[in-house]
């Protein structure tokens, strides 16, 4: 089965991985740094929590909904077995050489930065999504290859999809969640059990929102200010009359009319293709589970110069961006022992995608390989 490339979620892929690296960012200028295991400056930013409490309820749930999206695609062409093969390769390598040699660093920089005794154990760190995703696929694998023979609910999840209110009625899935696992922190998805049930759920969503087929991509591009609007409307209230303390239901409902939102306009406004797209659609896997080793070795040194905490803030940012760039570029990308460990495919020799006018027909073909792998945050 032929499937097209869908270039929005490809784009709304990089851009959430780039607002995870600025989250992040964020986090070490807020006082409860620590508590989460990052670097803590002692100058702090505490108002740029505002834009984070925006971000928070949506940004994690929207990738476990890209990855389950990505599964569609990938058992297009694919049996149990190579998509079995192929996501051990992708995801669960990367995993397990992450917490091997990558989190040591990150964890190395930190006791180095604190004076602390070196030590570590084997921890997943930021690559818990990971670990998670890897349980998700071989969970849930059964009922994926059932759906993809069973036209008839496909047929009627379809007519479900083409009204404003079947995307939205997802979100009574993730508002019981939150009951019945009752979180004591709905952002808290690290390592917890509502991580890892509300990643099911987004996961499982991802992956039936792209099997309803089109409808569910025309209803939410039609009515996405709606959803915006819905969203927007959750907010100031949990901004201005709940003093950010919403329930967790909530904030389910909240999230889920976000997420909704962003499909719609990234289904309109970024379904094309780009040289830019995609060579950031590629790094972006790489740059995830490198990124904490830069952002800390940036703190390292930015974080006790004498300048305002405002120039600190946009200097790990610049030194994160080009950091993680640099080594994906000058260190992973060219090198068939590393792009394994980084879930990328071993390049062909001759030519490569970022060589854009240079490719030809050669180009397109490898395009057309990866398809719709990429879209998958793995």
């Amino acid at each position: 089965m032929t499937t097209h490339r869908r270039y929005d979620i490809d784009w709304l892929r990089v851009i959430a991985i780039g607002l995870l690296l600025i989250y992040h960012i964020a986090i070490v200028f807020q006082p409860w740094a620590m508590f989460l295991g990052f670097i803590k400056s002692n100058e702090l930013m505490e108002d740029l929590w505002m834009p984070m409490t925006l971000l928070n309820v949506w940004r994690i749930p929207f990738l476990f909904f890209v990855s389950g999206m990505g599964v569609y695609f990938a058992i297009q062409r694919r049996n149990w077995k190579q998509l079995m093969k192929e996501r051990g390769r992708r995801i669960l390598i990367p995993f397990l050489f992450g917490m091997l040699a990558i989190v040591p660093l990150h964890f190395l920089v930190f006791q180095h930065y604190y004076g602390l005794p070196i030590g570590y154990y084997p921890h997943p760190a930021h690559l818990w999504f990971l670990g998670n995703i890897f349980i998700y696929v071989t969970v849930l694998l059964p009922v994926f290859f059932y759906l993809k023979r069973a036209g008839r609910v496909q047929h009627y999840l379809s007519q479900f999809m083409s009204n404003p209110i079947g995307p939205l009625s997802l979100s009574v899935l993730f508002a019981l969640e939150t009951i019945v696992v009752q979180p004591q922190v709905f952002e808290l998805y690290a390592m917890t059990w509502h991580g890892f049930f509300l990643g099911l759920l987004a996961f499982f969503c991802g992956f039936l929102c792209v099997y309803s087929g089109k409808s569910f991509w025309k209803t939410v591009m039609e009515w996405k200010w709606f959803y915006l609007a819905l969203a927007m409307a959750f907010y100031l209230v949990r901004w201005k009359v709940l003093n950010l303390q919403s329930p967790s239901y909530l904030l389910a409902i909240e999230s889920n009319c976000w997420i909704l939102a962003i499909f719609g306009m990234g289904y309109q406004y970024l379904n094309q293709p780009s040289k830019v797209l995609n060579y950031l659609s590629e790094a972006a896997y790489p740059i995830y589970i490198i990124h904490m080793v830069v952002l800390y070795a940036g703190g390292l040194f930015i974080l006790p110069l004498e300048i305002p905490v405002f120039l600190k803030f946009i200097l790990i940012v610049a030194f994160t961006g080009i950091g993680c760039l640099g080594i994906y570029e000058l260190l992973i990308r060219r090198n068939s022992l590393l792009r394994p460990f980084f879930g990328l495919k071993v390049a062909p020799k001759a030519k490569t995608v970022m060589d854009g006018a240079k490719v030809g027909t050669s180009g397109t073909a490898v395009e057309n390989q990866k398809n719709q792998d990429s879209t998958a945050f793995h």
